[in-house]
């Protein structure tokens, strides 16, 4: 896809676009993480967006421009995952190995909790939330390539926002009048990647990623979506990966795997 940026007069490839979307979402999150610090909730707010943006430009460079009309659409970072690398449900092994993300040297945020350093793509603890996902989608399509031929993963919100113990913080556990203006860009932003990508399905991962999902495109609790270009948008949902969810490990995951499988196969028939 290319779009006539209004302002330079220059073709934007739908790559641009996604790093342009990005980089917007990730000034407006900046600016939020004083505000955010000062709830009782929240004690540490942190931007992979900005620390690690040398490993999510090149997962938007590698895989946002080869065609997916499907989207996974996620919550946001826990720290063993896209806090570490930058990439959605990011565990470092897939990210490497699969995903073929380069290590780049990250530093901690000053304000990063301290229980939760920045080590980047050599650490050793593997998110299984990440784990799970990328290893059923390259088991899946059978590659990377035709993983993201089918399908792309955006996180709703790209902070990583932890308690004073180091505990993840969700964002519907925080006061609206600190949030509301980081989900409205988050919002905004996945209409943005929408548009760039020409999406037509968004499967929110748990329930949560759905709401945010039908919020930004003025669905109902069921139904269509609507884009701002007029295109309808298929919306639902599918069990999250976490292994805190008794759905996720039930039957030792399998029928985690077949949840996950038969959302895509419906939504692609």
């Amino acid at each position: 896809m290319n779009e006539i940026h209004p302002e330079r007069g220059l073709a934007m490839t739908t790559v641009d676009l996604l790093k342009e979307a990005a980089l917007n979402l990730s000034k407006v999150c900046d600016s939020a993480i004083s505000d955010l610090e000062k709830t009782e909730k929240v004690a540490h707010a942190t931007n992979p967006l900005d620390y690690a943006w040398a490993h999510h430009e090149q997962y938007l460079e590698q895989w946002g421009g080869l065609g997916a009309k499907t989207l996974l659409l996620g919550m946001n970072p826990g720290p063993w995952g896209m806090a570490q690398t930058g990439v959605p449900f990011g565990a470092t092994g897939v990210a490497v190995d699969f995903l073929k993300i380069e290590s780049c040297q990250l530093e901690t945020p000053p304000n990063a909790h301290p229980k939760r350093p920045i080590i980047g793509m050599e650490l050793e603890r593997q998110e299984v939330s990440g784990t799970r996902l990328w290893n059923l989608m390259q088991e899946y399509y059978g590659s990377v390539e035709r993983t993201f031929a089918n399908i792309f993963v955006v996180n709703h919100c790209p902070l990583l926002l932890l308690g004073d113990r180091g505990q993840n913080i969700t964002p519907n556990n925080i006061p609206s009048s600190v949030i509301e203006p980081v989900l409205k860009a988050c919002d905004e932003h996945l209409q943005q990647v929408v548009e760039a990508m020409g999406i037509k399905r968004i499967i929110g991962v748990g329930k949560y990623a759905e709401k945010r999902a039908r919020n930004a495109f003025s669905a109902g609790k069921t139904g269509p979506g609507v884009t701002a270009s007029g295109r309808e948008i298929t919306i639902t949902t599918c069990w999250h990966p976490s292994p805190a969810s008794p759905l996720a490990n039930r039957n030792n995951g399998a029928d985690w795997k077949s949840n996950i499988i038969g959302v895509l196969e419906e939504m692609q028939a």
